[in-house]
């Protein structure tokens, strides 16, 4: 059993005084996620021309539409301001387009044009080719215990885990 991933035996007048930086839980999961946010973002960025925070738009619009800009912001955790120039690079593409929103006049909804349409159905395959392969190494219960963790620090961290919390 693992009781401390990033703890070293090294104290000073009972203080701890090292850690161990490559068994450093946050800078793992840091480091995880660069890595596969990398290497993921060569899946859509050749061929579809679009950046990392432009696919979480596409694949926030995915799971339901149409949505407000501040729903994808809840959904993706991605600040406010990269959000809307991702929105604007969209719609200049074609991609995306506003409409209005039927329960508040001042809000503009998203929702992929049939262009956006296109390519999202062509980028799901991809991307979840990449999923498979990137988790082929674990067995189904190793699958569903990373599955069972990750929830767990999400819900610790209050984050998002299904489209209706973004509301």
């Amino acid at each position: 059993m693992i009781v401390a991933f990033g703890t070293v035996n090294a104290f000073y007048g009972g203080r701890m005084t090292k850690v161990d930086l490559l068994q450093f839980v946050p800078f793992r999961l840091n480091r995880l996620a660069a890595e596969v946010s990398r290497e993921l973002s060569g899946v859509y960025a050749g061929e579809f021309g679009i950046d990392i925070t432009e696919w979480r738009v596409l694949a926030t619009l995915g799971m339901a539409e149409p949505r407000s800009a501040g729903f994808i912001v809840r959904c993706t955790r991605t600040h406010k301001s990269k959000i809307s120039r991702a929105v604007t690079r969209l719609a200049l593409a074609g991609m995306i387009e506003g409409v209005p929103n039927s329960d508040d006049r001042r809000e503009t909804q998203l929702r992929m044009t049939p262009k956006g349409r296109a390519s999202y159905e062509r980028l799901v395959p991809l991307v979840l080719g990449y999923e498979r392969q990137l988790l082929a190494a674990f067995s189904e219960p190793e699958l569903e215990a990373l599955a069972r963790g990750l929830a767990k620090l999400e819900a610790a961290l209050g984050l998002v885990q299904h489209p209706d919390q973004c509301a």
